[in-house]
């Protein structure tokens, strides 16, 4: 094989820009397990012929096998979602390696929807639950028994290795979550003597990518308890009736495995108010809804309910009842000390040189986590070129950061222009009183 590999680069000597030849050399190296080889042949495709998919998919398999997981998620997620499930399966083993588990799921349950059939043991013991294949260490623990119906396989329960120490910023919020949550946990006695429940319910509000699934899960952490997280699409279903169960099958999972954090994404798509709904069976899942949160048939003693909303404005004003979305959180934009911890955590184990955080902080006013991490791949993006151009790696500086913010608007100033006008014009339970605080206006 080695005559072979050493044939093929003779050849390319005389015909360097031969493109078929130069992927062949890089697959061979792969099969050969040279990786950081295969990795240097893909990338000089690549310089000659820029956006070539197959060499961009194997240029993230060698990154892959030199666990170079950031580099080759950012290819993946370039490509996605019109990867090769084989592509796709290196994408989700890459985001399992940097903890981006929601969005492993998210992907995964791409790749089981497009082959039904699809079995990965490292994979499903990560992420799935109920899956015969599966051989998690947690798997019995886990396991609902398929006495919460026949839906238990289709959720996915976590146990989150990330706590409040992983989280930058948002005291205010980790104080309120606490006194709410964790608290009755570590002193039931205390709050029994004072008649407080272990449980209820907690809505995170606020714009996009500001962390309410982070501090959702952060919160399943800290109290060592499991996590399942339910958008729209896990509940809803085209038959009558069946959307129902399905959302009674997801909290009888919680109860099961209690303590345990139910979080609800995007609530207000499914907690819309129903004076609103003309679509009778989107009433009855709502009435469900609320159903299960009051425990009417269950006991819901160790479910904590955790739900985000980008429009806290479009929920249904039942929800927040005593007993149920009680307690409202205004979840801002990260201040600048937040900010430092979050570009700080989000560079780690990246390619960088002599980094200015603080001045990367103090630029990036208004920025969500989310536009944090836009910024940063825009940078990298950058620095994938330049280092596939000289054929050496390219670190990240603070002037390609700044190069990079500026490229990128704050994505909090369109919901701040909404949420604004509700703000000073529909707040009488002063509800939205904390927008006007951070906004800095007076009523």
């Amino acid at each position: 094989m080695n005559d072979h590999i050493k044939s093929l680069q003779e050849a390319l000597q005389v015909s360097p820009d031969n493109v078929p030849l130069r992927i062949h050399l890089a697959e061979v190296l792969m099969r050969e397990k040279r990786y950081a080889e295969s990795a240097e042949q893909y990338s000089e495709v690549l310089h000659r012929s820029y956006g070539n998919t197959k060499a961009q998919l194997g240029l993230a398999e060698a990154y892959f096998y030199q666990h170079k997981y950031s580099a080759a998620i950012i290819i993946y997620e370039e490509l996605y979602p019109n990867l090769p499930t084989d592509a796709m399966v290196f994408f989700v083993k890459s985001l399992i390696r940097e903890n981006s588990l929601q969005q492993a799921v998210e992907v995964y349950q791409k790749v089981i929807a497009l082959n039904p059939g699809f079995a990965d043991e490292e994979i499903d013991g990560k992420l799935r639950v109920g899956n015969a294949d599966a051989q998690s260490s947690d798997q019995d623990e886990l396991n609902d028994n398929d006495e919460a119906g026949n839906h238990g396989s289709d959720f996915f329960l976590e146990k989150p290795t990330i706590d409040f120490s992983h989280v930058g910023g948002m005291k205010r919020i980790k104080d309120e979550i606490s006194m709410k949550i964790i608290q009755p946990l570590k002193n039931p006695e205390l709050y029994k003597a004072f008649g407080k429940k272990v449980g209820g319910g907690i809505l995170l509000y606020g714009p996009p990518g500001c962390g309410k699934t982070y501090i959702a899960k952060a919160t399943a952490g800290e109290i060592h308890a499991k996590f399942i997280s339910i958008g729209l699409h896990d509940i809803l279903d085209m038959w009558i009736g069946n959307s129902e169960k399905n959302l009674h099958a997801i909290f009888e999972l919680a109860r099961k495995n209690a303590p345990c954090v139910l979080f609800f994404d995007e609530v207000d798509a499914m907690g819309a108010s129903r004076a609103d709904l003309r679509q009778s069976a989107m009433r009855h899942v709502i009435n469900q809804f609320l159903a299960e949160m009051d425990g009417v048939q269950s006991n819901n003693e160790g479910v904590l309910i955790l739900a985000a909303t980008n429009a806290p404005w479009s929920v249904d004003a039942a929800f927040r009842r005593p007993g149920r979305f009680d307690r409202v959180i205004f979840v801002e934009p990260p201040d600048e000390q937040a900010r430092e911890e979050i570009i700080t955590a989000m560079l780690k184990d990246k390619p960088v040189q002599n980094i200015d955080v603080r001045k990367l902080a103090k630029e990036t006013p208004d920025y969500s986590g989310a536009d944090v991490k836009a910024m940063i791949d825009i940078a990298i993006e950058d620095k994938l070129r330049d280092s596939m151009a000289s054929g050496s790696l390219q670190p990240l500086g603070t002037k390609d950061l700044l190069k990079a913010a500026k490229q990128h608007r704050p994505t909090t100033l369109e919901w701040f222009a909404s949420a604004r006008n509700y703000a000073l014009y529909a707040n009488e339970s002063g509800l939205y009183d904390d927008i006007l605080k951070f906004l800095k206006i007076k009523k």
